[in-house]
């Protein structure tokens, strides 16, 4: 305890010499801030060593300093057919069960990060009413919220160091979920930059319909382009009618449906 008490005034009475001189301005002492800091950071790491061994403990804060996160990978196509391959990963697809139907790549594992969105409150009708007018009749799009079972069955089916590359259509998904996984401690994590809609066709072998590529396209969108231009401004101009002259729009179908 003695050895301890004389090592915390030995900081102190350095800590006091650590002061700006009376005699130096206060413009001096503004314009030189990285002296400061320079000579702090001196101060503290000599002292906290020394302190350290006449303690003969460790601050929490050397202890911290020697953690260190393995970090996800971001690899490309190519590095993610070898990672697959040669280095033992294995694929889980995040993306929603319509666009894994279209392609993915095989024996990969389904774990969707978003899932259809059944709940009836009348703002979540609102919403998908909105989603399906546009997002969903344009892209094919799925009305989707979290899946709130992603990482629990991602602990079930998968280990902490096991060598996983997570993939989705255009590669923001995958990197969140990455992220994810990253904070819940795996250690071995990469994901698809870019997603599968930069994958040439026989990069990986896959099941589906489509190719891996096009699986993020449906909807109008994949109609010829002079058409689905035309019909989109016809349903756009259609929801906005019905939705802000209701009772003209009753009228027109009533015309249209009585018989002649």
């Amino acid at each position: 305890m003695a050895t301890a008490m004389a090592a915390c005034s030995s900081m102190a009475a350095t800590a006091t010499t650590f002061t700006a001189s009376p005699a130096a301005p206060a413009c001096q002492l503004r314009s030189r801030p990285c002296m400061l800091k320079a000579a702090s950071y001196r101060w503290s790491g000599v002292h906290l060593k020394s302190f350290q061994r006449h303690l003969g403990t460790r601050s929490s804060l050397s202890e911290a300093s020697q953690v260190t996160r393995a970090g996800v990978q971001y690899v490309d196509p190519e590095e993610a057919q070898k990672m697959v391959s040669e280095d033992g990963y294995q694929i889980i697809d995040i993306r929603d069960a319509s666009q894994y139907d279209r392609a993915h790549i095989t024996k990969s594992t389904h774990v969707p990060l978003f899932i259809a969105n059944e709940d009836m409150d009348p703002g979540t009708l609102i919403k998908k009413f909105a989603h399906n007018s546009f997002a969903g009749a344009f892209y094919g799009l799925a009305f989707t919220k979290e899946n709130d079972a992603f990482l629990p069955t991602i602990r079930k089916q998968f280990k902490k160091d096991d060598k996983i590359l997570m993939v989705c259509q255009e590669g923001l998904r995958s990197g969140a979920a990455a992220e994810k996984l990253e904070e819940a401690g795996y250690e071995n994590v990469a994901y698809l930059i870019n997603g599968l809609q930069k994958v040439k066709p026989g990069t990986f072998e896959k099941e589906g319909p489509k190719d891996l590529c096009d699986a993020g396209k449906a909807g109008l969108v994949t109609i010829q382009q002079p058409f689905s231009v035309v019909l989109g401004t016809i349903l756009i101009i259609a929801l906005l009618f019905l939705q802000f002259f209701p009772d003209q729009s009753s009228q027109i179908l009533k015309q249209f449906m009585t018989p002649q």
